[in-house]
């Protein structure tokens, strides 16, 4: 029988005489060796009973590292330490690696493990460069604050500062002063964004489900150009299909996450960061050093893949327009109307599941069908049903264009993946506050004119997700996504009154029109960034102008000259019957000379696409 886990609480000594409080595991018949260390607000006693991370578990025996956990300067077991002026918490972590690296069981090598909190306070710490600092983890995290990660497109996210208030950090009062971004937020941002200062290795571990994509993206991608040139080539990023976790069964490496379950993430996380962890706390030849730089899940498909940078670059956009039937077209609609939407304050749209982080809200790819789509308040488009895989990789963007008869409301947008049994799962949100259509600075918001058009853009989280073949791509629209976000008073009038992040004031119910157009630039739609091709089936062509294509059958040259009504820039996809793409290439000007020289004989499609149309003709190599 294996025994339990013990563990020895030293008091840390820190560089202004204070101590932290740290229990140290070690593993069975240990003498020195390298080791991971943790650092917590959350309390390391918790470890005492629910065991240690890494899939450690609970057996001693177990265990390749000595573990260190440390509770932050304040919280817990080091409250004592915490007074005005105290040391950074970067500080209070190279004290801390270079205490453990003068203790006789530690090898003189250590990194660092952790989510969130615990992922973002290890940036901090390989910013003061600790010299026995060899390599760090950070999960689900980034060292940024920035504005638009509490205000969406100015809109605050209010259960996610309402989590962090509970736990402890006292987060909302400043964000809710600085609705815009001001000076504050400059100087925020300027003072947390250091990429050029990193000089260890990082694996940055995310989840397409996570609240931090957009920051952990972004940072990855800063480190790969900005950190010090030995480590640039080094750092990695896994991103797997998984929530923030903190509560519930959802959680980074784990199979199920909201209603939907990958079994083919379960353990990623664990199993690579201990790859990373023996190559450079261990010096084992395990080939870490050869993988690519990102290695992210497919939803949909449900498998691993691998690329040098992201986003990938064998995307390209696919537009679908907003239909006055509903749906969702390559095609424009037939003619510039609207689509009324109504948005009360006071019976708000619901959030289901999503990227949140309260404990009493749940996390993940949640149906939407039931408590959303149903609801009275909201605007659903759908495509057809899709005849072949659509594979999304990047960020989808979803432009709005609204009238409304207040000064001031929200657009809400979620993208979900509609099942062939009805389900709506929800596949990423996002939401923009109408007052800054014309930016998000002191001096930019606007009170609306009843009945003008605006125009705003709204840029989803990034995600991998493959729409399988009889699944079809829904975006709703909605003026809330609430408690996910702030619900908007559409007053015009200040909108976290004695700094409250739900407080309505007299507020008014919105009447919105949504507005389709005619023209590829204007009205609503979604961009898809997609690899590969799209199911021509999803949009009508138009046969009554047809491509010229000659000389048919070919075995040489094919010359194309395409209809008056596609614009000038487009592309050529040559396909075999069974789905293969052969060829791709540009089309200017709409006029094209293709050597087909290289394909073997048989029949061929050629697809024509820019982001408006789809046009689909066959032709023969002899």
């Amino acid at each position: 029988m294996s025994a339990l886990l013990t563990w020895t609480t030293y008091e840390i000594p820190m560089s202004d005489e204070m101590t932290l409080e740290g229990d140290v595991y070690l593993p069975d018949n240990w003498t020195a060796g390298p080791v991971i260390l943790i650092q917590t607000p959350y309390n390391k006693n918790l470890s005492h009973f629910v065991g240690l991370p890494l899939g450690i578990g609970y057996a001693q025996e177990d265990m390749e590292y000595a573990i260190v956990i440390c509770d932050w300067r304040g919280f817990f077991g080091s409250t004592d330490a915490l007074y005005a002026g105290a040391p950074s918490r970067g500080q209070d972590g190279y004290d801390v690696v270079e205490w453990i690296a003068e203790q006789s069981w530690c090898n003189g090598k250590v990194g660092t493990w952790g989510p969130s909190a615990l992922g973002r306070v290890q940036f901090m710490t390989a910013r003061e460069h600790p010299p026995h600092l060899v390599c760090m983890v950070p999960v689900v995290a980034a060292p940024t604050y920035t504005y638009l990660e509490y205000y969406s497109n100015g809109a605050a996210r209010t259960e996610y500062l309402e989590q962090l208030d509970a736990l402890g950090f006292g987060t909302s009062p400043v964000v809710y002063a600085h609705p815009e971004k001001d000076f504050t937020w400059d100087f925020a941002e300027s003072a947390n964004d250091y990429p050029d200062e990193i000089e260890i290795p990082a694996l940055m571990i995310g989840g397409w489900y996570d609240h931090n994509v957009e920051t952990m993206i972004a940072t990855f991608s800063d480190l790969q150009t900005l950190s010090l040139p030995a480590v640039q080539t080094k750092h990695k990023l896994l991103m797997g299909p998984w929530t923030h976790g903190g509560h519930g069964t959802a959680s980074v490496g784990s199979g199920m996450q909201g209603e939907l379950e990958y079994p083919e993430a379960v353990g990623w996380s664990v199993d690579r960061a201990l790859e990373f962890f023996d190559f450079y706390l261990k010096d084992e030849a395990n080939g870490w050093e050869n993988y690519p730089a990102v290695t992210y899940f497919q939803m949909g498909d449900n498998e691993w893949l691998t690329s040098n940078q992201w986003p990938v670059s064998s995307t390209a956009p696919v537009k679908l327009f907003f239909q006055n039937d509903n749906s969702l077209k390559l095609d424009l609609p037939n003619s510039s109307q609207s689509l009324s939407l109504n948005y009360d304050p006071q019976n708000p749209s619901v959030t289901i599941g999503g990227p949140t982080l309260r404990n009493d809200l749940d996390q993940g790819p949640y149906d939407q069908s039931i408590l959303v789509e149903s609801a009275d308040d909201i605007l659903v488009f759908t495509s057809v049903e899709l005849t072949s895989d659509v594979t999304v990789k990047g960020s989808v963007t979803i432009q709005i264009s609204i009238s409304t008869d207040v000064v001031d409301t929200d657009v809400a947008v979620r993208l979900c993946d509609v099942y062939p049994d009805g389900r709506s799962m929800l596949v990423c949100d996002g939401i923009y506050r109408m007052r800054f259509a014309n930016g998000f600075e002191p001096g930019d918001a606007i009170e609306l004119v009843p009945g003008e058009l605006y125009s705003v853009q709204i840029e989803m989280p990034n995600t991998a997700l493959t729409f399988k073949q009889g699944h079809r791509i829904r975006v709703d629209v909605t003026g809330s996504n609430y408690p996910r976000f702030n619900r908007n008073m559409n007053t015009g009038g200040e909108m976290y009154p004695d700094l409250n992040g739900d407080t309505l004031v007299n507020p008014l119910i919105a009447h919105d029109q949504i507005w389709l157009s005619t023209t590829p630039t204007n009205g609503s739609f979604v961009i898809l960034p997609v690899e590969g091709s799209f199911p021509i089936s999803v949009a009508e062509t138009k046969n009554d102008s047809p491509v010229i294509l000659y000389p048919n059958p070919t075995h040489e040259l094919l010359h194309i000259t395409l209809p008056d009504y596609f614009l000038n820039t487009a592309v050529a996809e040559i396909y075999s019957t069974d789905g293969r793409l052969f060829l791709k290439e540009n089309i200017q000007n709409k006029i094209k000379e293709i050597n087909i020289e290289m394909l073997p004989r048989g029949s061929y499609e050629l697809r024509i696409l820019d982001d408006v149309h789809v046009i689909s003709e066959s032709f023969i190599v002899e």
